[in-house]
């Protein structure tokens, strides 16, 4: 098929590696992502992501299309759901979006093609820093490639944080580490970012420091733990669980 514009109309999209319901999740998409569709086998659609290039099969009804012209006026001024979660009324009824879905900036009322919508009121204090985004995903239960706070992985949380404060990393925490300058863990300040290897090499892990000798990841659930010079430290059970590559900061 022709490559058409398309963006995400639910509030979370498991992205496949495969056209499978029992393939691998190995991302999401989140409310108003903009992808390309490559392809449709109803009922997979074989799509790429706009935002950080990833590609995979999702449900082709997760999606609405949109044409160049619509793609590219959702594109301009496109922002991010920094709130934890908020109702937006849409044609087809209430809707729950979750952070980091894509939303226009500073607007409550906004079109996407010929879809109209509106975000409810929120009233919760917004978290502000990158560490307050870090702690209010504590205890959110581990997802292989999720990507919001119902579950979520560790290249998942600091890709949709970092978002918030202007950096649009990749989605793998292998290709993350090739942003931002090294530090020192002498040097290290809250928000930096810890890269740890596997026993073959391989970036596996990224935790976001908070710079009081602690580390939030997303291992098991989002927890924080005990990080030296050596990597992390889970003491509850007495163990140095990810041996440390690499520091970075953004």
């Amino acid at each position: 098929m022709e490559l058409k514009n398309a963006f995400c109309l639910v509030s979370i999209s498991p992205v496949r590696l495969a056209a499978d319901d029992g393939s691998e999740i190995i991302t999401q998409l989140l409310f108003g992502e903009l992808i390309e569709v490559h392809d449709l086998d109803a009922p997979w659609a074989k799509i790429r992501t706009i935002a950080d290039g990833y590609s995979g099969f999702i449900d082709h009804k997760h999606l609405a299309y949109l044409t160049p012209k619509e793609a590219r006026r959702w594109s301009d001024g496109l922002s991010y759901l920094k709130e934890r979660e908020r109702t937006v009324l849409t044609p087809w009824g209430k809707q729950r979006i979750c952070r980091g879905s894509f939303v226009p900036e500073n607007e409550t009322t906004f079109s996407i093609g010929n879809h109209n919508f509106e975000l409810q009121s929120y009233t919760e204090t917004p978290c502000k820093t990158i560490l307050e985004f870090a702690e209010d995903y504590l205890n959110t239960p581990y997802l292989w490639g999720g990507k919001s706070p119902f579950g979520i992985d560790c290249s998942g949380i600091t890709q949709v944080i970092y978002r918030f404060f202007g950096w649009n990393l990749p989605r793998d925490a292998f290709e993350q580490i090739d942003h931002g300058q090294e530090v020192d863990y002498n040097e290290l300040q809250a928000g930096d970012l810890a890269y740890f290897k596997n026993k073959t090499g391989k970036v596996t892990h990224v935790g976001i420091l908070d710079g009081t000798g602690g580390i939030i990841h997303a291992s098991g659930h989002v927890r924080r733990d005990l990080f030296t010079a050596d990597g992390i430290f889970r003491e509850d059970i007495e163990s140095l669980t990810h041996p440390l590559f690499i520091i970075k900061r953004l």
